[in-house]
């Protein structure tokens, strides 16, 4: 019985642990291509081109950052309704909570890692990676991102309405663990 009363708040923290890994690995392996390849300064060099392609990579960096500090946020709102407040979760509000999980997890981060991807790709950075030299800087390959962040983001949101309506039903349910 335990188990079901932190069904989502477990969840949600389990999501942000591994987004937080999943983040943790991509700085470790720049900082390893970094020390790897002394021929250029990969930080300076993107942000010496900021106005560019570059600043995709250091928006999706961040905005995943901040995508996983909501994850974990979450976790405290789905927490509060099942231990705090012992509310029970229809059956819908369970399906809700995980088009919001996924919406979040698939969506949030997955819409950060292509544009962090698109940046280094378009600054001629994946080259570095893939060849070990500096790439041509291509900046037309962004077109061909747009579609799927932009689907990516379709999901988050997706996920975060589906999140909001969930905590609603969850909180004016009578129904008590």
């Amino acid at each position: 019985m335990m188990m079901r009363i932190k069904w989502w708040a477990d969840r949600f923290i389990i999501a942000a642990i591994i987004q937080g890994a999943v983040i943790t690995v991509m700085a470790l392996v720049i900082v390893a291509v970094q020390i790897t390849n002394s021929d250029i300064n990969i930080i300076q060099y993107l942000s010496l081109s900021f106005e560019g392609t570059a600043k995709w990579f250091f928006l999706g960096i961040i905005f995943h950052l901040i995508v996983i500090v909501a994850i974990a946020v979450t976790a405290l709102f789905y927490s509060h309704l099942e231990i705090t407040l012992k509310k029970k979760f229809s059956k819908t509000a369970n399906v809700l909570a995980a088009v919001h999980l996924v919406g979040m997890n698939v969506g949030g981060a997955g819409a950060m890692t292509v544009m962090t991807f698109a940046g280094l790709a378009g600054t001629g950075l994946l080259a570095v990676f893939t060849e070990g030299t500096l790439g041509p800087k291509y900046p037309a390959i962004m077109d061909s991102f747009v579609e799927p962040i932009g689907g990516l983001i379709t999901l988050l949101a997706i996920g975060v309405i589906s999140g909001g309506m969930c905590f609603l039903m969850a909180y004016k349910n009578n129904s008590k663990i």
